[in-house]
């Protein structure tokens, strides 16, 4: 349980977030487009789908801090 409460805080560290931010833009970005660019061009982005598109950008942020956090806690 320490580890997660450890990772909870990384989500909010100054360190991390420049570069996890960039991630989430760019391969958030590439997947949303993939996945919703045909509905956002044809104006069929409902509810589900927006919530479903803040996701696409929310899942690299956390899977790239996780990476970070990982690479941090093994140097030591």
């Amino acid at each position: 349980m320490k580890t997660f409460k450890e990772y909870c805080l990384c989500l909010f560290d100054k360190d991390m977030m420049p570069t996890a931010l960039k991630v989430s833009v760019v391969v958030g970005s590439i997947l949303f487009i993939i996945n919703h660019g045909s509905a956002l061009v044809k104006e069929r982005m409902d509810r589900e789908r927006w919530i479903s598109a803040a996701l696409t950008y929310i899942v690299p942020y956390l899977v790239n801090i996780h990476g970070q956090y990982v690479s941090r806690s093994r140097q030591g």
